[in-house]
């Protein structure tokens, strides 16, 4: 590989490292980095903003810097086309890039294939890099959004060091740090879908408690195929971000209450095909406009979407601590220990004890 080569590698790493700041928070838009170099000094960096304007481009040259003769370094390739903002093409355009380097091409109709020819007319320099599996997993979601395939779907779970996932008399199982982290996984996802059942037994929150996090919380889809979700929960008190019910009944009177909490009730149809059921659940989600999914539910629900092979990345954070006759289970996962946690899927990330896997299924 050419020190060329080298330098270009190493500089979209670091605009990933941008566009993976907002991934989850960018609406139907990409999360896209960017970093501008000069002189082999990184001069201006950016990203996409929350709910997806502006774009990470023009964040990237919004200072007032002399940008002339700059390389700039994206992700994704730019767009091309005038939508609620104009191309980010021109905005590189008319700040004089010298050379411009991106990663992966749109799959926008609208700009696929067009940011080379538009900026090559303006003797623009412009390198596509070989493509690679980080790039087409970072974007999987996002390329997943106009085709009729189900959305982005991950799960997590906490268990104990001996496979339990209730506590009988203390709410958590894992430390203070695996829970930080936990919430802070949250952050990366559009939507988090749990049950009711979740919500009734642990009245969590469900929310992104981290400082400076705390605006990237995911809407929320509670799964409640008979309605019976607690009317005092948590979840409803203080909330700032949106709330669907997916449900299989009619409950007007419950219904009321919930709609004047600002929860958005949806009725799904049911079928006599569980798998059928399963997947409607998350066509449902995805035409609401939610394509990340982060699945927190008990280890019953989870186990199905494992059997279904619904999963793409499983996140496991595991105790150190062995329950025993204090810890149990609902049902026996019997799929999810099927998963192979082993020493390579580790995330090294400082949990004391803890340790916490990632498997892609």
């Amino acid at each position: 590989m050419s020190t060329k080569q080298i330098k270009d590698s190493f500089y979209i790493k670091l605009a990933y490292q941008q566009a993976e700041i907002n991934i989850g928070s960018t609406g139907s838009n990409p999360s896209v980095g960017a970093v501008v170099v000069k002189n082999n000094s990184i001069i201006s960096s950016g990203y996409t903003s929350l709910n997806g304007r502006p774009h990470a481009e023009s964040n990237a040259l919004k200072n007032k810097l002399n940008y002339k003769k700059s390389d700039f370094y994206v992700t994704l390739e730019p767009c091309s086309h005038y939508g609620k903002t104009p191309p980010c093409t021109k905005k590189i355009i008319s700040k004089k890039i010298n050379r411009v380097v991106f990663s992966i091409n749109d799959i926008d109709l609208r700009s696929k294939n067009k940011a080379s020819k538009k900026l090559s007319k303006k003797k623009i320099k412009i390198k596509k890099l070989p493509s690679n599996n980080f790039a087409k997993n970072f974007y999987q979601s996002y390329f997943i959004q106009p085709t009729n395939e189900l959305p982005f779907i991950d799960g997590k779970l906490a268990v104990s060091k001996d496979f339990l996932t209730i506590r009988k008399k203390n709410r958590w199982i894992t430390n203070y740090k695996s829970r930080k982290v936990a919430n802070f996984l949250r952050s990366k996802y559009d939507c988090l879908l749990t049950t009711s059942k979740t919500v009734n037994e642990d009245n969590p929150l469900l929310n992104c408690r981290v400082e400076g996090l705390e605006s990237k919380s995911p809407d929320l889809i509670i799964l409640d195929n008979l309605l019976n979700v607690k009317q005092n929960s948590l979840i409803f008190k203080k909330n700032k971000r949106k709330i669907y019910i997916l449900t299989n009944v009619d409950n007007f009177s419950k219904e009321r209450y919930l709609k004047n909490k600002g929860v958005k009730i949806i009725k799904l149809k049911k079928t006599n095909n569980h798998l059928t059921d399963l997947k409607n659940i998350f066509y449902v989600i995805k035409k609401i406009g939610l394509n990340r999914i982060l699945v927190e539910t008990g280890v019953t629900f989870l186990d199905q979407l494992i059997k279904h092979g619904l999963i793409k990345n499983f996140y496991l954070f595991k105790s150190s601590v062995n329950l025993g006759t204090k810890g149990l289970n609902n049902t026996n996962p019997v799929y999810l220990k099927k998963i192979n946690f082993s020493k390579k899927n580790i995330i090294k990330v400082n949990l004391k004890e803890d340790i916490l896997y990632k498997v892609k299924i």
